[in-house]
């Protein structure tokens, strides 16, 4: 019998609470998370078990790493695994939550957005100046910056759209409801230009760019779409 399996992950800037309730709901069937793998988790079979699971986002040094899982082992949280900055804990039920309160709440997102930036904002940076560079350049100089820009695209997308996600957990943590809807609304609008662009602009880099926008936004909708309605079936099967 298989002793181990991978489930995917909705992309925890996204669906946070709902990888979570998802892995207490293989423990109780007996499958229990040991690791981060690409886009998902490693489950190894075990006794059935009700465990409660959390993630906390912080940089460590070599010399913190020891103190920071010993303060939450004596809270009740045990340390399954870390990938960068990212650390699963597991607990029984009824144990105090990680983060109890709105300031820690918040900070938890600070924590994620800090270790993000210094990716995110120079990938879209680098970005757009490729962009510009295979627009205002020609022949070979042109095609080689049009292919570099558009590998850069295919990173700088999902980075920026993770880390607006990111800022919109943080602004529902400080209940700034306006932020909250306007982060929601920012896809939809990429979207809707993008489209314009795309039936009306006549330009080839220009719409190539409205197409990898449009791509990148319907294609990560529709795997939440379909993930959404698997944990729910999920959560009935349970």
């Amino acid at each position: 019998m298989r002793q181990t399996k991978y489930i995917t992950s909705g992309g925890l800037a996204f669906s946070e609470d709902k990888d979570m309730e998802k892995l207490r709901r293989f423990s109780l069937k007996g499958w229990h998370v040991n690791d981060f793998k690409f886009m998902g988790y490693t489950l190894e079979k075990g006794e059935s078990s009700d465990y409660i699971y959390s993630v906390d986002y912080r940089s460590l040094k070599e010399d913190e790493e020891e103190e920071y899982f010993d303060f939450f082992s004596s809270c009740g949280w045990s340390h399954i695994a870390s990938e960068g900055d990212i650390h699963l804990f597991r607990a029984h039920p009824g144990t105090k939550p990680i983060y109890s309160d709105r300031d820690t709440s918040i900070e938890k997102y600070e924590n994620l957005i800090s270790s993000m930036k210094p990716l995110a904002i120079p990938l879209v940076l680098i970005t757009v100046l490729t962009w510009v560079g295979a627009m205002i350049s020609s022949g070979t100089l042109e095609s080689v910056l049009r292919v570099i820009a558009i590998v850069l695209t295919v990173f700088a997308i999902p980075t920026a759209w993770t880390v607006t996600a990111t800022y919109n957990n943080k602004w529902k943590a400080k209940e700034k409801k306006g932020l909250v809807h306007l982060s929601k609304a920012i896809p939809i609008l990429l979207f809707l230009v993008a489209v314009i662009i795309l039936l009306f602009v006549d330009g080839s880099p220009i719409q190539l760019i409205a197409s990898m926008i449009i791509g990148a936004i319907a294609l990560p909708t529709a795997i939440w779409v379909i993930m959404s309605l698997y944990h729910k079936m999920g959560a009935k099967k349970a």
